[in-house]
């Protein structure tokens, strides 16, 4: 039972946060970048809101990391992707962020001063390279090399944030937590965002659609990986990821007509690949030569 619920914490963010971009990009349609923030992140709140759990007390020393914890994971990365979308497509940015566990391990190693094992720095190097290249193709214009940095400097902030999260869900709970985190990034994004939310223009699917961005994308989801870090650790947790470009590309292509080049659909496999490494070291003795087997077997 246990390892059933924990690949539902795993599957069920992927799914949603895949189809966040879509969101997005609807979102877009009636209203600026900020706008497009702040909505999701005030549905997310309300929807915590109707939870009793989310009224529990959080720890005095945790009021601080749950606070950071609104910026990083919340108020910061989230600003970014709706600029980034005007950028970039919503399949590409979905794409892109199959990179998320490779910078979750990346600021981990950092924080522990330990460099990873063999197998896990080779998953790094290897999803590393698909993430560049499934971005050159849109490196090769000024407006899509903004959305693709965009997207980065959020991965490293979701980084940083899935290592916060693990200890703070582990004492408090992941809905205590995450509904206080949603009330820091909703003051911070209230002061642009208001404005432009007040000045949108709605039709049935924008509203749908940020309705799913801010209960689902923003609220459900953040939960349910705040979750699965305090249970698996910030790694393991990412491997959400995985989902997520698969969703969006599906999603981009089929919906909204986007293109995307063979080049970044390659690599983000390549980038896949990196991740799952990550997630299970062991498998590269599988297809290394035989010579280097050893080295799989002893990271």
């Amino acid at each position: 039972m246990a390892s059933a619920i924990d690949l539902l914490l795993l599957v069920v963010p992927g799914l949603i946060w895949g189809a966040s971009f879509l969101f997005i990009a609807e979102g877009l349609s009636a209203m600026a970048p900020n706008g497009v923030t702040f909505t999701r992140i005030l549905i997310g709140f309300l929807t915590l809101s109707l939870f009793p759990s989310a009224r529990r007390p959080v720890a005095r020393a945790d009021w601080a990391g749950t606070a950071a914890l609104g910026v990083l994971w919340l108020a910061f990365p989230l600003s970014m992707f709706p600029f980034a979308e005007q950028h970039v497509s919503s399949a590409l940015a979905g794409m892109l962020n199959g990179a998320l566990p490779l910078f979750a391990t990346v600021v981990a190693s950092v924080l522990a001063r330990q460099w990873p094992s063999r197998g896990v720095s080779l998953g790094v190097v290897i999803g590393m390279g698909g993430a560049v290249v499934m971005a050159l193709p849109a490196l090769g214009g000024a407006n899509s090399a903004v959305g693709v940095a965009l997207i980065a400097v959020a991965l490293v902030s979701y980084g940083m944030a899935l290592n916060m999260a693990r200890p703070l869900q582990q004492r408090n709970g992941a809905v205590p937590v995450i509904w206080r985190a949603l009330g820091v990034a909703l003051i911070l994004t209230a002061p642009l965002g208001a404005p432009a939310l007040a000045n949108a223009h709605w039709t049935w699917p924008v509203a749908l659609s940020m309705a799913g961005l801010g209960a689902g994308g923003t609220a459900i989801a953040h939960v349910l990986t705040a979750t699965a870090a305090g249970r698996l650790g910030a790694t393991k947790a990412s491997a959400t990821a995985f989902l997520m470009p698969v969703v969006a590309l599906v999603l981009g292509v089929t919906l909204r007509g986007e293109h995307v080049t063979m080049v970044s659909v390659a690599g983000a496999a390549i980038c896949l690949l990196g991740a799952a490494i990550l997630r299970d070291p062991s498998m590269i003795a599988a297809w290394l030569p035989r010579r280097l087997v050893g080295v799989g077997a002893r990271v």
